[in-house]
C-alpha cells in the first residue's frame, strides 16, 4: 500500500509543479502531493507495527535502516518540490 501511495505523491507533485509552470491554479495539486507523501509514511508505519506484532525481527532488521533514510530524504524532497511554487511566487513578487 505504500508504495501505492508513493508513487500517487510523486504523480502529483509533478502535477504539481507542471500546473505553476503552466501558470495555472497548483494549490490542490500541492495539498494532494503533501497529503499523499503522509499517507505514504503512515502506510510504512503501520507496516512496522504488523513487523513488530508478528516478532519478525529479520524484516525489522532488515528493511527499516534503509528504509529509513530512503523516507526521510523522500519526505523532504517532497515538501520542498510541492512549496517550490509559493516559493518562486513571492521571489517573483520581491522584484
Amino acid at each position: 500500500m505504500w508504495v501505492i501511495l508513493g508513487v500517487i505523491a510523486i504523480i502529483v507533485t509533478f502535477i504539481n509543479l507542471y500546473l505553476y509552470a503552466a501558470g495555472k491554479d497548483y494549490k490542490l495539486a500541492m495539498a494532494l502531493g503533501l497529503s499523499f507523501t503522509a499517507l505514504t509514511l503512515c502506510a510504512e508505519y503501520s507496516l512496522v507495527s504488523m513487523w513488530v506484532e508478528a516478532k519478525d525481527w529479520a524484516a525489522l532488521d532488515d528493511v527499516v535502516p534503509g528504509m529509513e533514510r530512503a523516507l526521510w530524504f523522500l519526505t523532504i524532497a517532497s515538501i520542498l518540490l510541492n512549496i517550490a511554487p509559493i516559493l518562486l511566487e513571492r521571489k517573483g513578487k520581491k522584484k
